[in-house]
């Protein structure tokens, strides 16, 4: 679909805001990408681990708040 040359230069407001704030910050997308980093990606862990972390989990009883007696 081709649009004509008027709508190709078209920015909406949002990203002539965002343009404009990577303009004056321009060490806001490499702190977005150590966020992430920080946050999201994490080493894989290994079989081995994962087993032994679900063999060692202890059940918890269904309403934590009442005594057995």
């Amino acid at each position: 679909m081709k649009f004509s040359k008027q709508f190709s230069l078209y920015q909406s407001e949002a990203t002539q805001f965002l343009n404009g704030l990577k303009s004056t910050n321009p060490q806001l997308e490499q702190g977005q990408r150590d966020g992430r980093a920080l946050l999201w990606d994490k080493a894989p862990i290994d079989l081995d681990t994962q087993r032994r972390t679900a063999e060692a989990r202890v059940e918890q009883q269904p309403y934590v708040y009442q005594n057995k007696n």
